[in-house]
């Protein structure tokens, strides 16, 4: 039974109080892949990794097995190496060692990540959805976590949400924790100011890059101009 901290509403300029000795690295972009890839994804990802501030990619694929995504995988895990981008599984740590990926993103009913570490070893990284509660992501963390993920912090295509978090958990998480955490849900460039001030170390991102009318090197260049005020 999950017991999480009670609800009470954080002050937005708590991280503030611990002055400027908390400084962290820029904030980074998180690529999601569509659930479906479509025809020329691959060039669409070289695209969006050569702009450049995309620290990692996850494949997120839905409505196939293992084997249909290890056969996607195999070019796009290519191209991320080549760029020195992680390559993330999403939701499978038998696919993930399977494919030798750099990292596996767990959802809260995907498994521990006690068991993900004992299974994958202690180089790959491991990600795990909070949701937007604190407990959750404390308990990530004890449980040797490399990050935590936060959302939806907006609405969003991509997955059915249920929680909405407000953007000062992200600077209470920062303030207090060296842990790393991603932003998620509904992302685009013109609502992420706010995440990225309030601490997002990075801001996983999916529709906006794929579904924008200029393509994904220009959505990529727009959450840059976001990123480096």
């Amino acid at each position: 039974m999950e017991i999480d901290v009670p609800p009470v509403e954080l002050d937005p300029g708590f991280a503030a109080r611990f002055g400027e000795h908390n400084r962290r690295p820029a904030c980074q972009l998180y690529l999601i892949s569509p659930a479906t890839l479509y025809d020329g994804f691959a060039d669409d990802l070289v695209a969006a990794l050569d702009v450049g501030s995309v620290a990692a990619f996850q494949l997120r694929l839905k409505g196939i097995d293992d084997h249909a995504i290890a056969r996607a995988a195999e070019p796009l895990q290519r191209i991320c190496a080549d760029r020195e981008v992680a390559f993330i599984i999403n939701d499978s740590v038998g696919l993930a060692k399977r494919l030798g990926a750099d990292g596996v993103h767990l959802g809260q009913e995907d498994g521990d990540a006690r068991e993900a570490r004992s299974i994958l070893g202690p180089s790959v990284q491991i990600g795990v959805t909070c949701h937007d509660s604190r407990h959750l992501a404390m308990e990530a963390g004890e449980h040797g976590a490399d990050y935590v993920a936060f959302g939806a912090f907006f609405e969003t295509a991509t997955k059915e949400t249920t929680h909405r978090p407000d953007p000062s958990i992200l600077s209470w998480w920062t303030a207090l924790f060296e842990l790393p955490c991603v932003a998620i849900g509904g992302i685009t460039a013109d609502n992420a100011a706010p995440l990225v001030a309030a601490g997002a170390d990075f801001l996983a991102v999916s529709g906006a890059i794929w579904n924008g009318a200029g393509g994904p090197a220009a959505a990529v260049r727009a959450f840059e101009m976001v990123l480096r005020k």
